[in-house]
């Protein structure tokens, strides 16, 4: 294992540790500026996330009625009743965003799909950079303000989904998340697609 994922996952309890347990459930309320770009609407209520922790699922519920939930995996996305009743479903759903501009509107399983991977991955972090496949290096430090910063470049395999994924051209000192493909991921171009910068204090 790399030796700076070992300190950082020291740090939050210990590798050891999160294996013992199979899922982590959440109460969540999200919201922000890009959901209304999509057309859809948000709402403060809370909702109950559960991820489970050794693969890329997770489910959020209540989704759309009282009665209903998500069903993400990376290959599916479908909403359920809580007796597992099929309401919708999508299978391969990364490519139901494809020719998708800022303001493409969403349809309740693009929302549900970009939750669920999303929050998997956010409930996840840092264990999921321990996960199979996942390829890190270290790179230079980075400086914000008066502090310096040790920096992983992780590179994601094809079969995990997630949009922390920037171009490989960009200056390596602000990259910390890669995909594997070496390819953008969007979900509306102009949207996610810019880098985002993952910080662990170690």
């Amino acid at each position: 294992m790399n030796a700076l994922l070992g300190q950082v996952l020291e740090a939050h309890g210990g590798l050891q540790r999160w294996r013992r347990y199979g899922k982590l459930e959440a109460t969540i309320v999200t919201g922000g500026g890009f959901f209304p770009l999509k057309g859809v609407l948000q709402d403060r209520n809370p909702r109950r996330m559960i991820v489970w922790l050794h693969e890329e699922r997770s489910s959020v519920t209540p989704y759309g009625a009282p009665d209903q939930r998500t069903m993400f995996t990376p290959d599916r996305i479908a909403i359920e009743k809580l007796d597992g009743t099929v309401v919708a479903q999508r299978y391969a759903p990364r490519d139901s965003f494809a020719g998708h501009q800022m303001h493409t509107p969403w349809d309740p399983l693009h929302r549900a799909y970009f939750n669920g991977e999303a929050v998997w991955t956010y409930l996840t972090t840092p264990f999921l950079l321990a996960m199979d496949g996942v390829r890190l290096e270290e790179t230079e430090v980075w400086h914000e303000g008066t502090e310096t910063w040790r920096v992983l470049r992780a590179y994601f395999p094809g079969w995990m989904e997630t949009h922390l994924c920037v171009p490989k051209t960009l200056n390596p000192a602000i990259v910390v998340m890669k995909c594997g493909q070496d390819s953008v991921r969007t979900y509306g171009t102009g949207s996610l697609n810019r880098p985002r910068i993952r910080r662990i204090f170690v």
